[in-house]
């Protein structure tokens, strides 16, 4: 797909389940996912996520990858790239990283790298919706330089807080 300094930003694979279940049977990571999150519970849980990851890319400018470090190769987390649900015709970046990969700027390198492929395939403006008390990721939003538009119940059925950035 792509790389940044640090990370190499690919398709999630079957060999990675043990990993995707490690991240996402954690709440602390799930519970900031959609309308009713949901933890992974064994890998039958894992490899049925990852088909979903993977079922996202069929246009190549959208989807859910691996964000695999370089210097150890270990997935530290997911990034998107993806049309919002019941929307009209937004696409929203957004990130999930394993907490052992919190705090090093990993979610920002990889949203920086997705935002820039997003514009580069001819995307026009790029969203993100964040949950109010999610500080992390509105950090994150704020560092990528997006702009706060301010609380909307628009999409996922959930008050989110919604950020736009444009090229």
């Amino acid at each position: 797909m792509f790389t940044t300094n640090r990370l190499t930003i690919r398709q999630w694979q079957p060999e990675d389940r043990e990993r995707a279940l490690d991240i996402y049977s954690r709440w602390e990571v799930t519970q900031w996912l959609g309308r009713d999150p949901r933890t992974l519970e064994n890998l039958t849980d894992a490899e049925a996520a990852i088909e979903r990851f993977r079922s996202r890319s069929a246009d190549p400018r959208f989807g859910i990858w691996a964000a695999e470090r370089k210097d150890t190769g270990v997935v530290a987390g997911s990034v998107l790239l993806v049309p919002i649900p019941d929307g009209d015709g937004e696409v929203e970046v957004g990130w999930h990283f394993h907490p052992d990969s919190w705090g090093q700027g990993f979610a920002t390198e990889a949203a920086q790298g997705t935002v820039a492929k997003g514009f580069a395939d001819g995307l026009a403006e790029i969203h993100s919706v964040v949950r109010p008390d999610n500080r992390p990721s509105l950090a994150v939003c704020h560092r990528l330089g997006m702009t706060a538009l301010g609380r909307t119940t628009r999409w996922y059925g959930m008050e989110l807080e919604e950020f736009r950035l444009t090229p």
